[in-house]
């Protein structure tokens, strides 16, 4: 019995430990991978070009996934402005 208990407080840390690294890509390591790309659509503009969320989303209506939107602006801007920014797509 007493294995059997140690081995299941072995899975739950396994598990725990899994759950961990995974919220940590998702939250801290996506985003930044995220950016990397649109900012490197951004370079084909020119080098005074930033990455920008826009703050819209889209939903994809067959996985449900929720995507968002991204803008190439100039540099200095930290908000999404329609008639200066350009469309990342």
């Amino acid at each position: 019995m007493k294995e059997a208990t140690g081995e299941l407080n072995m899975t739950v840390v396994a598990l725990v430990a899994v759950a961990a690294v995974g919220a940590l890509f998702y939250f801290a390591i996506w985003p930044m991978i995220q950016r990397a790309v649109v900012q490197q659509t951004c370079d084909v503009y020119g080098t005074g070009w930033v990455a920008v969320k826009t703050g819209a989303e889209d939903v994809n209506q067959g996985s449900n996934a929720t995507v968002s939107k991204w803008a190439c602006c100039p540099q200095g801007t930290t908000t999404y402005n329609a008639q200066t920014c350009k469309p990342a797509e």
